[in-house]
Formats: C-alpha cells, sequence, structure tokens
C-alpha cells in the first residue's frame, strides 16, 4: 500500500492545499508539518504561475505573493525533499502545464518524484491531452490525479478508467455555494465514478464548509484550499495556531461523517 492509498484506508480523508511560498518556502515548510500534525490525510501543492486561471481570487492572490517572495519550482522542490524526512502523509503537487513544459516533462517529473511527491494534478489538462504527461508521471513512481465535474458529462467513465490515486470532483467554486443541485450534481457525479472505477472519490470543498459532512457522504474525502489560504494571506507568517485549530476541527467534524 503507498502513501495515497493509506491516506485513504482510515476513514473520510482531509485534504488541506498550501500554495508553495506563500508567504515564504521557510512557513510552507512549517504549514506542512502543522497541517500534517493537526489532522490532514494528504496535503495539496500549489507551485505558483504568473497567470492561475483556473483559481480564483483568494488562490490567485496567493500565487502572486509567492512568486513575488522568490519561489521557483527547484526551490519548491528543495523545501518538499526537507520536510519528506520529517512528515509520513503523501504530497501531490498541483500544478499548470507551462510550469513541466517550462522545466521539461522528463526533468520535473524526475526531479519531483525525487523530492518525496506522491502525485500531481494538472489543472489545465483535458482528459484528452493527459498522454503526454501521464506516462512519464508513472515512469517516475508518481500518481497522475485526474479531475472530474458535471461538465465532464459523458466523459466521466473514460476519465474515472484511467485515473490514479483518486479522482477529484471539482464540485464548489470559491465564493462557495450550500444549494442542494450542487450536492445533488456531486453525488450523482460520484455515483457515475463508482460504476467503473474502485477509486477514491474526493469533492474540492471550495468555501462551502457549511455542509462539509454532506460532502464528505457523497465521496471518500474532501480537499480544502481557500478558507486555509485565506488564514495564511490573513496571518502571514504566524498562521501556526490558526491552521492548527482549523484543521483539526475540519478532522474531527469528517470523523463525525464517518461514523
Amino acid at each position: 500500500m503507498n502513501r495515497i492509498q493509506n491516506a485513504f484506508a482510515h476513514g473520510k480523508t482531509l485534504i488541506v492545499f498550501l500554495t508553495c511560498g506563500d508567504p515564504d518556502l521557510e512557513s510552507t515548510e512549517r504549514f506542512i508539518e502543522t497541517a500534517a500534525r493537526s489532522g490532514a490525510d494528504l496535503i495539496e501543492l500549489g507551485i505558483p504561475f504568473s497567470d492561475p486561471t483556473a483559481e480564483g481570487k483568494v488562490i490567485q492572490e496567493a500565487n502572486l505573493r509567492a512568486l513575488r517572495g522568490g519561489a521557483t519550482t527547484d526551490r519548491i522542490f528543495e523545501m518538499v525533499k526537507r520536510v519528506r524526512d520529517k512528515v509520513e502523509i503523501p504530497l501531490v503537487f498541483a500544478a499548470y502545464a507551462n510550469v513541466v513544459f517550462s522545466y521539461g516533462i522528463e526533468r520535473f517529473f524526475s526531479t519531483a518524484a525525487a523530492s518525496g511527491a506522491d502525485g500531481i494534478m494538472l489543472h489545465d489538462i483535458p482528459y484528452e491531452e493527459m498522454e503526454e504527461f501521464a506516462p512519464v508521471c508513472e515512469k517516475y513512481g508518481m500518481e497522475y490525479i485526474s479531475q472530474v465535474s458535471g461538465e465532464s458529462g459523458n466523459r466521466i467513465p473514460m476519465i474515472a478508467r484511467k485515473g490514479k490515486g483518486f479522482l477529484c470532483c471539482a464540485a464548489f467554486s470559491e465564493s462557495g455555494s450550500t444549494d442542494n443541485g450542487i450536492l445533488s450534481q456531486a453525488a450523482a457525479v460520484t455515483k457515475s465514478i463508482r460504476g467503473v472505477s474502485s477509486l477514491p472519490v474526493v469533492l474540492n470543498a471550495g468555501n462551502a464548509l457549511e455542509n462539509i459532512q454532506e460532502m464528505a457522504a457523497c465521496g471518500d474525502g474532501v480537499i480544502v484550499d481557500v478558507p486555509v489560504v485565506e488564514r495564511i494571506a490573513k496571518y502571514g507568517r504566524e498562521a501556526d495556531a490558526s491552521l492548527a485549530e482549523y484543521i483539526g476541527a475540519l478532522k474531527e467534524t469528517l470523523k463525525k461523517a464517518g461514523q
């Protein structure tokens, strides 16, 4: 059982998102340790990009802060390699294709794997173009994580069958939604996946955390990004205590959802 599989072996999984280098890489390294101690089962690490079109305002601003602070792909790999010796939970990169292209596809995945990363999500690569990246990713022992949504339609079974690690269902927006229709859509997407794949399904919670138990009930866990990034934007290098309290409370909520 690899680290990603193990993260889903003990109830509902909490995935916490951090933008690498926000506000600096030394803080990110510490935040990873804080998140792991506080209950995160897996951490998604965003590699900052100058034009993060798939993100909302909160995470776009985090990308810009990280880049202004000097975060580079090489420095991020070095940071992950250091923190890998201190945390056991899986670390999955989230990036844009241009970051990988600029670094060199083969070099990117070999270096990412050597740093101790377990997988990657590429925000702007559709299912039809994944073959340029997925085989190289898997060559170096990393999982290429696919994303689905209600808009994936009849492509959901195809995406699910080729999935690795887990499938991310992007059901919620940064602005948040408590609309039961969104939850119904997430449940429908999860049902479509279940028909063709045994992979875990996680929902990106966005800012709609008031019904996190309902979201967790739809799948195998949740990704929490915006509220985490907002706390870092507010407290900067001193965000550790706020993150620990918040992540701990989220984990307790998910434990109840799994009962």
